[in-house]
């Protein structure tokens, strides 16, 4: 194989490929001994079959697989030789093919840019770690606790009050007469919660276990029998017990039923949680630092090809004279997007970072526990979507690049407590919040300029321009 570089311009450029016909011919004759033992021709016996059969038979077929392997195995081997790596997929224009001919192609194809990253160590970004004091815990414990209501069931006499938990069986009627869907057993009301019919628990108050209560009741409007709707019904209730509520014992046996060992480990498993709970918000504003940090280095040129990938992106589901109106916008967002992506994967390619199945089948799985009964339906989604697993498998491995360059950067590490925490989030949402109201004002300005105008048919027009430059905003900003 013999390779030559030709018009190189900037990042692109043509290669030059020549393979003689020897090699073509080993090529062919290597596909023809290995299907000549699975082909079965009458009169022949497999794998006897001459060459000259084979090929007055399949010869068109095994020279076009032939030549899809060739040109694969070739063009990787060039550019891999020469030391190019291709922004995109590379071109291939064939100049000479033939099964007793030399071979000759030429691969078009743009280069990824050189990248400096030496500098990475220079990058500067803030770690927090939150200190959850105790009283933190104990007060998330003790919601908990509250949510986690007891009830003991009180003697014969003692009658229901708002709070207590009713059971009781019943058989309803409307005029007399039964109607599906109106009997019940052991039918289970937290008195004062109003969540079986509306105003039905409050006429159980008072009740007493072994005794009966008539509850007079209108059907709600959305009765799953629309012909019962808003009729009025007689509920005959038979009271099988009555229960007091107790206030939830935070101890060993409490924290037991949470899972955790003991009291203890509880409160450290909840520590952890708050924890969580607002690192990884905290987290995001590291990263995107980092990222503003990684802006600054340079990059000499951005493959054009890879912009107009990402603008085709950014700009999906838009009709061609908004695409057009906002490609200078598309374009600095999609140039920026890639030579972000650029640095982190020659850095990830510096420090032979990759993603593992086990660690994909992980974060699946954390997707899985995300979404309770739908296991099955997001199992199939990346099975049968390549694009959302590569998608996944993309979030990964920037994640790891992130960790990487943390550990690598000058972190500013700052101990906080949880209201410092709430304030610094609060304070970037605002941050947040204000861009955006100052965006939506100046394209209200350019509503308002163009209602001054003496050409009404321009003020739909500006009106309608401005909402969807909204929308367009909220896309390049994602």
């Amino acid at each position: 194989m013999k390779v030559t570089i030709e018009n190189k311009k900037g990042l692109n450029k043509d290669l030059k490929v020549f393979i003689d016909k020897k090699t073509i011919s080993t090529y062919m004759n290597d596909k023809y001994e290995e299907i000549s033992k699975t082909v079965v021709l009458k009169g022949f016996r497999p794998g006897k079959i001459p060459k000259e059969v084979l090929k007055r038979q399949f010869g068109k077929v095994i020279f076009n697989e032939v030549l899809d392997k060739v040109l694969k195995d070739t063009s990787a081997k060039a550019l891999d030789e020469n030391k190019i790596k291709p922004a995109g997929q590379p071109k291939i224009d064939l100049k000479k093919f033939g099964e007793d001919q030399d071979l000759e192609y030429i691969i078009s194809v743009t280069e990824l840019p050189k990248v400096e990253i030496k500098s990475i160590e220079n990058i500067k970004f803030d770690e927090y770690n939150i200190k959850i004091e105790t009283s933190e815990t104990d007060k998330r414990i003790k919601e908990i606790a509250k949510n986690q209501k007891n009830f003991k069931e009180v003697s014969n006499d003692i009658k229901s009050s708002e709070g207590y938990l009713v059971i009781f069986d019943y058989k309803a009627t409307i005029d007399g007469k039964d109607f599906q869907g109106g009997q019940g057993k052991n039918t289970q009301l937290e008195l004062g919660k109003d969540l079986f019919i509306k105003g039905f628990d409050k006429q159980l108050i008072g009740v007493k276990k072994n005794g009966e209560k008539i509850v007079d009741i209108i059907l709600p409007s959305n009765y799953p029998q629309k012909e019962l709707a808003n009729k009025k019904a007689k509920f005959n209730c038979k009271i099988t017990a009555v229960k007091k509520p107790e206030e939830t014992k935070i101890d060993d046996e409490f924290a037991k039923n949470l899972g955790a060992k003991d009291l203890n480990d509880l409160k450290i498993l909840i520590s952890k949680q708050i924890n969580d709970e607002y690192k990884n918000s905290l987290d995001i504003l590291s990263k995107n630092q980092i990222l503003k940090e990684l802006e600054k280095f340079k990059v000499d040129e951005i493959p054009k090809n890879l912009v107009e990938q990402e603008m085709k992106i950014l700009s999906q589901g838009m009709k061609n004279d908004e695409i057009e109106k906002n490609k200078k916008e598309f374009e600095e967002t999609a140039k920026k997007r890639i030579k972000i992506g650029l640095i982190l994967n020659e850095f990830g390619e510096q420090n032979k970072i990759k993603v593992e199945e086990e660690e994909m089948q992980v974060e699946i799985q954390k997707q899985l526990r995300m979404m309770p009964g739908q296991e099955k339906m997001v199992m199939e989604y990346y099975q049968k979507n390549p694009s959302a697993a590569a998608s996944l498998r993309g979030s990964i491995y920037e994640d790891k690049i992130i960790k990487l360059i943390k550990n690598k950067a000058k972190a500013n590490k700052k101990d906080i407590t949880k209201k410092e925490a709430e304030k610094i989030l609060k304070a970037e949402n605002e941050k947040n919040v204000k861009k955006k109201t100052q965006f939506i004002n100046k394209e209200d300005r350019k509503v308002k300029k163009a209602t001054s105008s003496k050409k009404p048919a321009l003020v739909e027009k500006a009106k309608s321009s401005a909402i969807k430059t909204k929308n367009i905003k909220k896309v390049s900003k994602k």
